[in-house]
């Protein structure tokens, strides 16, 4: 069995190995799609994301769908919780104490043939969405507990800082939730188009002065809510200028400085509500539905494809920011 491995910043390797053994509450999985993350390039490029720290090699990838020993075609949660903790028992499995999440820390992930995965964590795919469309289930999750945070109600002013495929799935999301003012912001102008195709009312340059251009668009008010998905201090300063007082912040983005810096005096007059987001929890079924519906277009946000022997050219056209969503197919 094939697996790419993370051997140190930058180095990683193509390997042969044993198959995996599933445990008695484990299903084997034949990987059939991976989405390359940011926060896969943050192992790469860094070593870490946080405190957690590169400490042997590592199989990345988290966002993945795959088919089962018995042929069934899974979307694969990637967190999983221990179930017991009180942040469990209180519905939040996200914040588990002993969460292992595929690929991050010493918990191998998806970049490889076959993984041995809970089977609690995985979900059936309707024959309407392809196996690729069951990986991008995972950003979709981040998305909507992004969207959960924010309360987003119809009517509103959303502005969204950052559009890769996070901040575009939100800009959907707004749109499905109602929202009558969707302003989103970025650096790359191909990413400004797509958040025009999937409904932003106003794109932006991220230039460092949107915040002025924001206040006219809404007429001085500001934006209710403000998603930060750039993972930058620039896009955090950006969005709490942007909001009206009273309005909720949420950062999505991972600073790869580990620091998030904003100026305390314009958020406290404002009285805003800063909210940090940990990935997701209880959006599988959610997304599912979305997908299937057609109210969330999963398929047009991914760009590229290699197979896992491709696996230096796929990670160089997202460390480019080239294009929308990478995906491996091992």
């Amino acid at each position: 069995m094939q697996s790419l491995c993370l051997h140190s910043i930058g180095n990683l390797q193509l390997h042969d190995g044993p198959m995996p053994s599933p445990a008695a509450d484990e299903s084997l999985v034949r990987v059939t799609a991976v989405g390359l993350c940011g926060s896969d390039l943050h192992w790469l490029d860094e070593g870490a994301i946080g405190e957690a720290q590169l400490s042997q090699p590592l199989v990345l990838g988290h966002e993945f769908a795959g088919v089962t020993a018995d042929g069934a075609r899974v979307a694969v949660d990637p967190a999983m919780p221990c179930g017991q903790c009180e942040f469990c028992r209180e519905g939040n499995p996200n914040l588990c104490t002993a969460l292992r999440f595929a690929g991050h820390s010493t918990q191998d992930g998806a970049l490889r043939e076959f993984v041995a995965w809970r089977a609690g964590c995985l979900y059936a795919l309707p024959d309407s969405l392809t196996d690729i469309d069951g990986a991008m289930l995972e950003p979709l999750g981040v998305a909507l507990h992004a969207i959960d945070l924010g309360h987003v109600k119809l009517g509103m002013n959303v502005g969204v800082f950052g559009c890769g495929p996070i901040g575009l799935l939100i800009v959907q999301l707004a749109r499905v939730a109602g929202a009558a003012t969707i302003i989103a912001t970025d650096k790359l102008a191909h990413r400004l188009d797509a958040a025009r195709a999937f409904g932003a009312t106003t794109a932006l340059e991220a230039t460092g002065q949107e915040s002025r251009e924001i206040l006219a668009v809404t007429n001085g008010r500001g934006v209710d809510v403000a998603f930060e998905a750039a993972g930058d201090n620039a896009g955090v300063d950006a969005a709490i200028a942007a909001a009206k007082p009273g309005a909720r912040v949420v950062r999505v983005g991972i600073p790869g400085d580990d620091r998030t810096t904003f100026t305390a005096s314009v958020a406290r007059r404002k009285g805003l509500t800063i909210k940090l987001s940990r990935r997701m929890k209880h959006t599988y079924p959610r997304a599912i539905q979305l997908a299937t519906s057609g109210k969330i277009d999963l398929r047009s946000l991914v760009t590229h494809r290699f197979p896992l022997a491709q696996f230096q050219k796929a990670f160089a056209v997202a460390q480019k920011r080239q294009g929308l969503k990478v995906v491996i197919e091992p």
